[in-house]
């Protein structure tokens, strides 16, 4: 079966098994970004030169961590 054809068959279902599909996939992008992210953040993963930079402006006064930022008034 090719994509057009399970595109063919997604339309041809009821609405709520449409629906059931549609929390099916958003529920496994979900995960996959969660495994992106946790790959991304843990030690060599890309995203930690970014976080060890703001972690340095932090350090040195350049920034405030988010808890100390914004104040409401």
């Amino acid at each position: 079966m090719d994509l057009t054809e399970i595109q063919h068959a997604i339309e041809a279902l009821p609405a709520e098994q449409q629906t059931s599909l549609t929390v099916c996939f958003s529920e496994r992008d979900r995960l996959q970004w969660d495994i992106e992210l946790e790959q991304d953040f843990s030690p060599g993963g890309a995203g930690m030169t970014l976080l060890d930079r703001v972690r340095a402006q932090v350090g040195q006064g350049e920034s405030k961590p988010m808890a100390e930022g914004r104040q409401r008034g």
